[in-house]
């Protein structure tokens, strides 16, 4: 942040502080709780809006998008700690009135409730939509007498002190951190050390009974004065344990209700000035949050989380694109950190124009096939990321990429690469560049990445090279020819393989052209037809996660319908003129945007889509202007479109028009 930007602004933390009956030292050591809730080192840097607006929430602010673009404008890259301290003295604390405010907009009839009829005429139209089964779900999750009614005084009172309750939570999550580095010695330089008496601030924002009841081993209890009950706090907890985010905008209103699936942070909910009602942390069992968002930063603490990994690879096989797939077994409930990224093989993983390939993931539940989570998180590095909340069972892991940089080539004018020779006794040997690229090749194999193929590994290459299992007799000539680890082919004992082969053909390269081919490399031994990558899963509360390779296919189908109703429920909806029974939902984000078209008439419909408007955009279709033609009763994908240069500004427009 320039110090001109922040100078700016007229207010200061000493003037906020004293409007609010708080100290300077109190705002800092609030603002400290919070941020080392989510980074180790006050030193380190807030590195995206999304962790900004995130941390604002958890000190009670809840500053609208427009107030946020003053701070954290197009030039801003990362913000410090001061800076962070500098945001919450001008932005005032979220209050009761301010939540009675958007809610009072909601509230379409003034009874001080709001309905199921209410609540499902917002949250239908606007925002993120959901069902109303969804909607009656929610309602019923903090419905106390079951009457279909949210009293939303008590909603109001009950997340006011959800905030207050976890704000000295991280307090005390602070002293002892604090304490434990004083008694090891390792206290981290910072310049705020002399005005931060932490044992004195705290003695200042609670009492030691508060602490007490406040500590990670113990659940919070409600003060005598609370209106809301265990029952409502427990309804509130499992209502975040079901929801991922989903928001409502009231009709002709700003007003946004966000709720974000936090299994331990527990639902966060604040509303500003201009009416705009988001999450807010509730305390858990554990003191600190697991992490500084759903999907976003990784835990600072996943180093002790339990992990198992898989690699895998997407194959362009004719008109598609196949991969490895996956189950995965939970025995128990638990938050997980689940990542995909692309593997830098010989040329794989980077497209021509020197962009990564796009490599995300769909978690479905696998009794049926229900969408559970997405990747939807990119680091600068291509890695995706979904951070979420899985219960006790078994899901399966479908790796996914658009097509938009993974695709085939004209291979015409290449030379074809020599595979083979013989040496001065005549006998037929590799090149040094096929032996490459069959080094490549085991590498692509070895799922497990333990230096070895195992038979299941070489079963798994086998169907991908020749459409076939690996047979017993088979197995057995693998075992009689060349020497095994632990049971397991060697990186030579591959190479050694293919050399029998070459034998046994007499020098005909076809089946080795084929294997090449098949697993994605080029006439010029190129690796550009295959894209490697790497599956991690990390679990917090589960140690013995189980993952599974399942096959090697194409999930076309299945991704069609589970994409067409993730941008449905997370899209923009937007009627095509002339045309009840037809929507448009565009889903965007920084890095993808995904066009569908919901047909809902009884006629089969062609359609243009136009996103050339945009430049620096590319399309699976392989054009910008496409032409879709939508059966009856049915959603389709229109576009996948991705930026062409990964650091540039990403922007979406979508025209469409009806064709006859």
């Amino acid at each position: 942040m320039s110090t001109q930007r922040r100078s700016s602004r007229p207010t200061s933390a000493a003037s906020y502080a004293s409007r609010v009956g708080q100290t300077d030292n109190e705002l800092k050591l609030e603002c400290r709780a919070a941020f080392l809730g989510h980074y180790d080192d006050i030193r380190e840097k807030i590195e995206s809006k999304e962790n900004l607006i995130l941390l604002l929430q958890e000190t009670g602010r809840n500053p609208t998008a427009k107030t946020i673009s003053k701070y954290w404008t197009s030039k801003i890259e990362s913000m410090t700690f001061d800076d962070f301290v500098d945001v919450c003295s001008r932005e005032p604390v979220t209050t009761e009135e301010d939540l009675m405010k958007a809610f009072r907009k909601i509230d379409i009839n003034g009874d001080g409730y709001i309905s199921l009829d209410e609540l499902l005429k917002i949250m239908t139209t606007r925002g993120e939509k959901m069902s109303r089964a969804e909607v009656k779900e929610l309602i019923d999750e903090v419905d106390e007498n079951k009457d279909g009614k949210l009293d939303y005084k008590e909603f109001a009172q009950m997340v006011l002190t959800t905030t207050k309750e976890y704000k000295k939570l991280a307090l005390k999550s602070l002293e002892k951190k604090e304490k434990l580095k004083r008694r090891d010695g390792d206290v981290t330089p910072r310049r705020d050390m002399d005005d931060l008496s932490l044992g004195s601030q705290l003695s200042i924002q609670s009492s030691s009974s508060d602490m007490r009841r406040l500590s990670p081993d113990s659940s919070p209890e409600p003060s005598p004065d609370r209106r809301v009950s265990k029952h409502s706090i427990k309804n509130a907890n499992s209502q975040e344990r079901r929801l991922s985010k989903q928001s409502i905008s009231g009709s002709g209103l700003d007003d946004v209700i966000s709720v974000r699936s936090e299994r331990r942070l527990s639902t966060r909910s604040h509303l500003t000035n201009d009416d705009t009602l988001k999450s807010s942390p509730r305390p858990g069992k554990d003191a600190r949050p697991k992490s500084a968002s759903k999907g976003g930063r990784e835990p600072s603490n996943l180093h002790e989380w339990t992990s198992i990994h898989s690699k895998g690879s997407f194959f362009l096989d004719e008109e598609s694109i196949i991969s490895h797939y996956y189950n995965l077994k939970l025995t128990e409930d638990t938050d997980a950190l689940i990542t995909i990224q692309p593997l830098k093989i010989g040329e794989s993983g980077v497209s021509l124009d020197g962009t990564v390939v796009d490599t995300a993931l769909f978690i479905l539940n696998k009794e049926n096939n229900s969408f559970v989570a997405f990747t939807d998180s990119k680091d600068s590095k291509g890695k995706y990321s979904v951070h979420t909340s899985l219960s006790k069972g078994s899901y399966l892991l479908i790796p996914f990429t658009t097509g938009c940089r993974l695709k085939s080539k004209t291979q015409t004018g290449i030379k074809e690469a020599k595979l083979i020779t013989k040496d001065k006794d005549d006998k037929i040997v590799l090149t040094r560049a096929f032996k490459k690229a069959l080094e490549d090749i085991f590498e692509m194999a070895d799922l497990d990445g333990n230096g070895l193929l195992s038979r299941e590994e070489f079963n798994w290459y086998n169907l991908r090279t020749s459409g076939e299992e690996v047979a017993d007799e088979e197995w057995q000539v693998v075992e009689d020819n060349i020497e095994l680890e632990r049971g397991e082919i060697t990186r030579p004992g591959f190479i050694k393989l293919n050399e029998m082969e070459a034998d046994d053909n007499d020098g005909d390269t076809d089946d080795l052209w084929i294997t090449l081919t098949t697993m994605g490399f080029t006439k010029s031994l190129l690796l550009d037809e295959a894209c490697p990558f790497l599956l991690k899963v990390y679990t917090q509360d589960c140690d013995d996660p189980k993952l599974k390779v399942l096959g090697l296919e194409s999930h076309q189908e299945k991704i069609e319908k589970v994409v067409c109703d993730f941008a449905m429920a997370k899209g923009e909806a937007t009627k095509v003129k002339g045309m009840k029974d037809l929507t448009m939902y565009q889903y965007t984000n920084d890095h993808r945007a995904i066009i569908v078209i919901d047909n809902k008439s009884k006629s089969k419909v062609k359609m243009s889509l136009d996103c050339s408007k945009r430049r620096g955009l590319v399309s699976h279709t392989g054009s910008l202007v496409a032409t879709v033609t939508v059966p009856p009763q049915t959603a389709v994908v229109g576009h996948h479109i991705l930026p062409l240069d990964d650091g540039g500004e990403f922007s979406v427009v979508c025209e469409e028009s009806m064709l006859k």
